[in-house]
């Protein structure tokens, strides 16, 4: 191997990113194909303090970062999953489609229950 080919960046065909948004602040993480992780962010790293990492506007400069990152990476198309019921999961989404990149599905993985354990019984008074 040459000194010019070791430090080429690989250009990963696909990947993923993961947003999840909560009531308190807007988290992504970029994975390859094979779902590991390669970088993540949230409003939080990015300096948002407070009740201003659950706004709209830090959801949507945590998607411009995280664009920012998988264009480094060399990846191009992204699967998106979306998770959580926080305010800031469309401007995450519009902000990675604005960036550049090609978002191939989105799909929602927020965990849902279905009836789940027996209720405890009713205290006696």
């Amino acid at each position: 191997m040459s000194q010019s080919q070791k430090f080429v960046r690989p250009v990963r065909a696909a990947g993923y990113i993961i947003i999840q948004s909560t009531s308190n602040n807007t988290m992504m993480t970029l994975a390859d194909e094979l779902g590991k992780t390669l970088a993540w962010t949230s409003a939080g790293t990015l300096g948002f303090r407070n009740s201003r990492k659950s706004t709209t506007y830090g959801a949507q400069a945590v998607g411009e970062h995280m664009a920012s990152l998988a264009h480094r990476m060399g990846m191009r198309r992204v699967y998106v999953r979306v998770k959580g019921l926080g305010y800031g999961k469309e401007s995450a989404v519009r902000a990675l489609a604005q960036s550049g990149i090609d978002i191939l599905r989105i799909q929602d993985i927020t965990p849902t229950a279905h009836n789940g354990c027996r209720r405890p019984r009713q205290r006696r008074t």
